[in-house]
């Protein structure tokens, strides 16, 4: 089950190692790891390098240390494996368009299965969260439909990865669409162009239209690209 190790930086080998069971299955949520002596003594390697990878693990969402129990793989991974991104992100001080790229390569693709797999109280619940849009007079709770509103699509369609990779950098991109909607207001003097942009996504889920859904979607992002350039 495990493999010895010989490496200089040993606990990230740790750390690979763990986390490859996991994708593998050999651990699932809730397993309980062996002690840190029992791990040393399989892996080969000393006690110090297997805290330090336990303590990378835990940093990365992916195991727990409950006092007196020892540690265990998280019974909920959601946002283990992403959230790193948005620390990633923020420590390299990348390029503001990074964010819209990799939305456009997630959320247009989200945008088309959703309208293939949403139902009727995903619909209800879209339209909700459009109503709220359209009748916010606050900018700040503008914002926060609109964030909502992605994420929903997100949700609807029933992918777990994509849902939590949005999740994972809800920070990133909460912040993205505070700044772009603040941009294109600033220039168009009104909410209207966003909310007819969102209204059309929300439509062509309704009509459960993927081709539609991905269209508008690409074309809201691109949108927002032309104004993220002046950010």
């Amino acid at each position: 089950m495990f493999k010895p190790i010989k490496s200089k930086k040993i606990y990230e080998y740790v750390v690979e190692q763990i986390q490859q069971m996991i994708v593998n299955g050999d651990l699932k949520s809730g397993d309980k790891l062996p002690s840190e002596r029992e791990l040393a003594e399989r892996l080969k390697v000393s006690r110090t390098s297997i805290r330090e990878a336990l303590r990378a693990l835990e940093v990365l969402g992916l195991i727990e240390s409950r006092q007196g129990e020892g540690n265990f793989i998280k019974e909920s991974l959601d946002n283990g494996f992403f959230q790193p991104l948005s620390v990633m992100f923020m420590l390299n001080k990348d390029n503001p368009s990074d964010i819209l790229e990799l939305r456009i390569a997630i959320e247009v693709e989200a945008a088309s299965l959703a309208a293939r797999r949403i139902n009727d109280e995903d619909i209800q619940e879209l339209e909700e969260l459009m109503d709220k849009l359209i009748e916010s007079d606050d900018e700040k709770y503008s914002a926060k439909y609109d964030t909502e509103i992605h994420y929903k699509i997100a949700s609807v369609t029933k992918n777990y990865l994509i849902i939590n990779l949005l999740n994972g950098i809800s920070s990133l991109i909460e912040t993205f669409i505070k700044n772009a909607r603040e941009s294109i207001l600033r220039e168009n003097e009104e909410k209207d162009i966003l909310i007819k942009q969102h209204r059309k996504i929300c439509d062509a889920l309704i009509e459960r239209d993927p081709d539609k859904a991905a269209s508008a979607m690409r074309e809201h992002l691109i949108f927002v690209n032309d104004y993220l350039k002046n950010l």
